[in-house]
């Protein structure tokens, strides 16, 4: 999957059904980060969450994290800056950087890896929607 230089935010978000319209909701979050501007008009990608079924439902995913925003005021990154994270590498994004995804989908951005690894990552950025995370030998640390 490639992913746009000029992507300004991900999150997960039900499709839901308003009179005749479908409707997208975007976390409070991602206005107050400044990603996005009420009354801007965006490009909008849908992707399949294929992968959903594997941890549990879309849905029970997807309505948790809905509680948890409106209940403290938005959801935060589940990563912090300095963590240290096992994460497998799901896709290659367009600058050829690996792309893994933990809780409610948050994206963790990976350089020098491929598809279906499994690595040991010191996550060193986080942004309200995405953070990088650089590989640690896991031999240095026996060192």
């Amino acid at each position: 999957m490639e992913i746009s230089d000029q992507l300004l935010c991900l999150f997960n978000a039900e499709v839901t059904v308003s009179d005749d319209e479908y409707v997208v909701r975007i976390p409070t979050s991602e206005i107050e980060a400044g990603s996005v501007d009420p009354g801007e008009i965006y490009r909008v990608a849908l992707i399949d969450r294929e992968d959903a079924g594997a941890t549990g439902s879309s849905s029970s995913s997807t309505g948790s994290g809905g509680a948890s925003a409106s209940a403290s005021g938005g959801p935060q990154p589940p990563v912090e800056e300095g963590e240290i994270r096992y994460v497998e590498i799901e896709d290659i994004g367009k600058q050829g950087d690996g792309i893994a995804r933990v809780e409610r989908g948050y994206v963790i951005i990976v350089p020098g890896v491929e598809v279906g690894e499994r690595v040991k990552v010191e996550i060193t950025q986080v942004k309200s929607n995405f953070a990088v995370g650089e590989t640690i030998d896991d031999d240095a640390d026996e060192e």
